[in-house]
């Protein structure tokens, strides 16, 4: 063999030993990667479930709290509370977060239905966002802020305009909000109560509790266990809150109610509210009516980044900011829903289109 066919023998060698010396170091190097890898995916892991474990059963308490009563008074969700504390925890902190609701029926006397005049000078901020108003508007719409919560109020100056509709299908389906306002030419549309809800699979067919349009009852199912009881308009345009029978509704000449709760308000006195109410932190609805006969809609946005929701202590406050001597709680979570001139006000979360969901009895203006 000549000089320089040994020479090249030996060229390959070194490069076939360099070869797999660099493939060695690159494997090992790879190792110490995927084994950093592991280790950071490891230590991520502990870290998100210290913080889980931390937020659920340590000594704070807040956020216990919001899960337990944000879960349990949801119709379906119920096992979100209930497959991570026992019966015994859940009813200590059911317990401590409590609404009580003000006794008897609303009193339709102390609605005295002004002619909103112009006026130079407000008791308060809220006054004057209620009050001034361009001359013969039938409503205005007001953007209100909280610290966990963002939302719309709508005062609206002509309470006769204000009517309950339902879905045309009513006991078969429901509908969207937006199908409704414009089957009925509504100038307003706010969903109102509760509706039957199997396996958060409803259709929004079956209203809970009593639906009484036009001063007939339409549709009379169990109620939904909310506290409350009828929230309606009588034949003199006052809003009328109380327990009583659809009888006694009719009775007392309701003419669009149906039936909810809790009661926030009732003849200018307030619901006892412990803790966040028992109901957590989620999108809310109420209705509310003032001394002078303006009634207040109001739809809160939850469940997002920039609004978390409400809880029963927030709604009471604004209704009372707002000079409600009468205002009860509607459906919330993803049935939060406001409509104005054919178009969604606010943020619905539902997981139907536009976050809307089907529904059974809407609150309108028309």
């Amino acid at each position: 063999m000549k000089d320089e066919e040994i020479e090249v023998l030996l060229l390959d060698d070194q490069e076939t030993v360099e070869h797999s010396k660099n493939k060695q170091n690159i494997n090992q190097k790879n190792k110490s990667k995927k084994k950093k890898l592991i280790i950071g995916i490891g230590s991520s892991f502990g870290g998100v479930l210290a913080v889980l474990l931390f937020l659920f059963y340590g000594p704070w308490s807040g956020f216990r709290n919001f899960w337990i009563t944000t879960a349990m008074t949801t119709m379906n969700h119920r096992y979100l509370a209930t497959s991570l504390y026992s019966d015994e925890t859940i009813q200590r902190v059911l317990s401590q977060n409590s609404i009580i609701e003000p006794n008897g029926i609303s009193n339709p006397n102390l609605i005295q239905f002004n002619r909103y005049g112009k006026t130079k000078s407000y008791k308060n901020k809220y006054e004057e966002q209620i009050l001034k108003r361009d001359k013969n508007a039938l409503y205005k719409l007001i953007g209100i802020e909280g610290s966990n919560y963002k939302g719309h109020l709508v005062a609206i100056y002509d309470p006769s305009r204000i009517s309950i509709a339902t879905t045309k299908y009513l006991k078969s389906k429901g509908q969207f909000i937006t199908t409704v306002a414009k089957d009925n030419d509504a100038i307003i549309m706010m969903n109102a109560g509760g509706f039957y809800d199997p396996d958060w699979n409803g259709n929004g067919a079956l209203p809970h509790g009593t639906v009484i349009q036009n001063g007939k009852v339409v549709s009379d199912y169990t109620d939904a266990n909310m506290g409350g009881g009828f929230i309606g308009f009588d034949k003199n345009n006052k809003l009328i809150l109380g327990k009583m029978s659809k009888e006694q509704a009719i009775k007392k000449g309701l003419r669009d109610a149906i039936e909810f709760g809790p009661f926030l308000i009732i003849n200018g006195k307030s619901a006892f509210v412990k803790g966040n109410g028992g109901w957590g932190i989620a999108p809310r609805t109420a209705i509310g009516q003032r001394k002078d006969g303006i009634v207040l809609f109001l739809v809160i946005d939850g469940r997002l980044a920039t609004s978390l929701g409400a809880d029963m202590s927030d709604l009471t406050e604004i209704m009372e900011n707002y000079g409600a001597v009468n205002a009860a709680n509607l459906d919330g979570g993803s049935s939060s829903e406001l409509v104005i001139k054919n178009k969604i006000v606010n943020t619905p979360v539902a997981a139907g289109p536009n976050g809307l969901r089907t529904m059974s009895t809407f609150w309108m203006v028309k």
